[in-house]
């Protein structure tokens, strides 16, 4: 994909292969970034929340001027009344005295030419390189023009990849630093493809580190249906390519909460394990057998809080929108949220059972087929949670698509004339809504899963 001379982000290139020290410097020159330049050595790469500009990493500037960069950057977002912090710090940036850090995650380090120990010593990793092997799975580099004419057959394989990688995520597509934008800037990238019978089953995409003469394997992604190892085949794949380069750094990125991080952040992270795997990740990570494992901090400005400054940096990943994000991820019906769905369900059949019969009902026998059909969808729901499945999952759509047109039509013709105050609304509003609700998200979960 070709870049317009006057991008910044063509300056902001420049810039990077004198001073991108950070693993996510590269990521920088994604899409959806504003830039704050300070002369022609130094620029800080941002998304503005609507209240606060969240800096990718660090400042990208000599070591030395690190801190003025910083506090010059801090005066500008002052000016424009937002608020700073900066995620994805490393040690370097800590260690300037710029703010105040706390701890997110850790990043697993190799020195490539060290990989082929790794994999002769660790049997099970060798072994699932074998096995992609002998399944026909195999690793090649393609050439930057295969993947930036989306005409290409490589191309349309790698966007097809893409699209099922993104569809099978319980949670809605995040901005940031973790957009999947793969082909600006081609040339300076490399490219693995791991193929199987002439179809595209996996997929990475390294990027520079230019300072450090390494790389971050940023994009990894696979099929469904990929067999087991392929990503491990990718991986050696890069890291021989990354070694016979004479590159001593490699990096896979920040693992989310993984290593020495703050209690309180271990727990969010346990509640929100059926949404996002971080200790699946860092166990992944960890079976690679990283040379090191570096700190990665969440750093903000004395005076202000690591809460606020948490909330804006996760604002950064909503795309702006915590609210509507969250509301993106539920409408995809991951499998927490249809089992919510289920036990939300025990107490509202509780509350129909206990409801009086001649107020809310025409007749007890409506009265008990509603909760006979309460009493099915929770179980199909909380069966669908533990497995989807596609004919299940539709049957459902309809059963409850088809309760929800009842209940407002009951609603409209039997219950208003009795509500009697503002908890008789609500209840009513209630029965008419989640119904509704429950519905899209299992038709727009089922076409996701059908995409698959």
């Amino acid at each position: 994909m070709s870049t317009a001379v006057d991008d910044p982000r063509v300056r902001a290139l420049a810039m990077l292969k004198r001073h991108g020290y950070n693993a996510t410097s590269f990521q920088t020159l994604e899409r959806g970034f504003r830039y704050w330049f300070d002369g022609d050595e130094a620029c800080v790469a941002y998304a503005d929340t609507g209240s606060a500009w969240v800096v990718a990493g660090a400042p990208i500037a000599p070591t030395e001027r690190l801190a003025e960069v910083a506090r010059r950057f801090e005066a500008a977002a002052r000016a424009a009344r937002r608020r700073v912090c900066y995620f994805g710090v490393e040690q370097r940036m800590v260690a300037a005295s710029i703010g105040l850090a706390l701890t997110i995650g850790a990043q697993p380090v190799w020195n490539p030419t060290g990989w082929p120990d790794i994999l002769r010593g660790s049997s099970s990793l060798k072994e699932q390189v074998r096995r992609a092997r002998a399944k026909g799975v195999r690793v090649r580099l393609a050439e930057p023009g295969e993947v930036t004419d989306p005409s290409s057959p490589t191309r349309l394989a790698i966007d097809g990849l893409i699209e099922r990688w993104l569809a099978s995520k319980p949670m809605a597509p995040m901005g940031f630093l973790v957009d999947v934008q793969p082909f600006d800037f081609a040339e300076e990238r490399r490219y693995f493809v791991a193929e199987r019978d002439g179809h595209v089953v996996g997929f990475l995409a390294t990027v520079p580190v230019y300072a450090r003469d390494g790389w971050l394997f940023e994009d990894l992604l696979r099929d469904a249906d990929a067999p087991n190892g392929t990503t491990e085949l990718l991986i050696d794949a890069a890291m021989r390519d990354a070694a016979e380069l004479q590159s001593a750094y490699v990096t896979l990125g920040l693992a989310p909460l993984g290593g020495d991080v703050d209690p309180r952040l271990r727990t969010v992270g346990a509640l929100s394990s059926g949404l996002y795997d971080f200790g699946g990740l860092y166990l992944f990570k960890s079976k690679l057998k990283p040379h090191r494992w570096d700190p990665i901090h969440l750093v903000h400005p004395p005076g202000t809080f690591a809460a606020v400054a948490l909330f804006d940096a996760l604002t950064a990943f909503a795309h702006g929108s915590l609210g509507r994000y969250g509301l993106r991820s539920i409408l995809r019906g991951p499998s927490v949220v249809v089992r919510v769905l289920s036990l939300l369900l025990v107490p509202w059949t509780a509350l129909l059972l206990a409801a009086d019969t001649e107020r809310w009902f025409p007749s007890t026998a409506l009265k008990v087929a509603s909760v006979a059909l309460n009493v099915v969808l929770a179980l199909g729901l909380w069966s669908l949670a533990r497995r989807w499945r596609p004919g299940l999952a539709t049957a459902l759509a309809i059963a409850i698509t088809a309760d929800a047109a009842l209940t407002i039509a009951h609603a409209l013709a039997f219950n208003l004339s009795r509500v009697r105050g503002p908890s008789d609304a609500l209840l009513v509003l209630v029965s008419c809504v989640a119904p509704t609700l429950a519905g899209a998200i299992l038709w727009n979960a089922r076409a996701l899963r059908a995409r698959l």
